[in-house]
């Protein structure tokens, strides 16, 4: 006991309580505790009896059954690895910009929770998975079967893969979609594109949870300008298109130098 007590120990801040409660709220509702009626957003109570507590719990629930216990165990894994990956990596030492992060795709998934189910888990794991998979795009990354590929096909295989096995992939392209109007809004646009930036943290959010220093280098950087060409040591008269554009990083696996 003392060994998984570490090692949940050591799983990053948000993603602790973030993997906690994706296994807590599904355990409630398995052992009968609360009804699964009540953890799921259903428009009507959400709108018409102001039940406010939906868009929390549906984002945590999942019916986990005969039928759905190996989805359902695949996506916390993904939870697991790819939120810990960005924790750890491209937001390392900011947990004010993860959390807005979280928050952003979070607010765009409920809005658009009318084309989903009523569980949102998956969209939101889904969205994190494909910003990782954006700021680690060079990255080979290995799937089932042993296939190897780039990181940024990484969400729409999985995608792909879920539609050819019978499932639904709403969930899968929702994510992916809100993941990807998170990376261009905070990223490709402004950094990239020459764009204004119309995403910032909030300051509250730097009160409550301050930028630190130290902690475990993870997956992935968050995008940096490169130098334009006259800025360059030695550098020569290169392409107007060239100068602005932006490099978003490749992955890096824990312990290279």
């Amino acid at each position: 006991m003392s060994d998984i007590g570490d090692w949940f120990k050591s799983i990053p801040f948000i993603t602790r309580y973030w993997f906690a409660g994706s296994i807590a709220v599904p355990l409630i509702g398995k052992l009968g505790l609360i009804s699964p009626v009540n953890l799921v957003l259903w428009p009507e109570s959400f709108f018409h009896k102001f039940q406010i507590w939906r868009p929390f719990t549906s984002t945590l629930y999942f019916p986990v059954g005969p039928g759905t216990g190996f989805l359902y165990l695949v996506n916390l894994y993904f939870l697991y690895q790819y939120s810990t990956r960005l924790e750890t990596g491209a937001f390392d030492g900011r947990p004010a910009d993860y959390i807005f992060m979280l928050l952003f795709n979070w607010i765009c998934i409920v809005v658009s929770f009318r084309l989903l189910t009523q569980l949102l888990m998956i969209p939101l794991i889904m969205s994190v998975l494909y910003v990782w998979a954006q700021l680690n795009r060079d990255m080979i990354v290995s799937f089932w079967f042993g296939t190897r590929f780039k990181a940024c096909y990484l969400p729409w295989v999985i995608l792909g893969f879920n539609y050819i096995i019978g499932g639904s992939i709403v969930n899968e392209l929702i994510g992916n979609l809100v993941g990807h109007l998170y990376f261009f809004l905070m990223f490709k646009y402004p950094m990239d594109l020459g764009g204004r930036s119309f995403l910032s943290t909030p300051q509250i959010l730097y009160q409550w949870f301050p930028n630190r220093r130290g902690g475990v280098s993870g997956f992935g950087v968050p995008p940096s300008r490169r130098p334009a060409p006259q800025d360059q040591a030695g550098g020569g008269g290169g392409g107007g298109g060239g100068g602005g554009r932006h490099n978003w990083g490749q992955g890096f696996r824990l312990g290279d130098d």
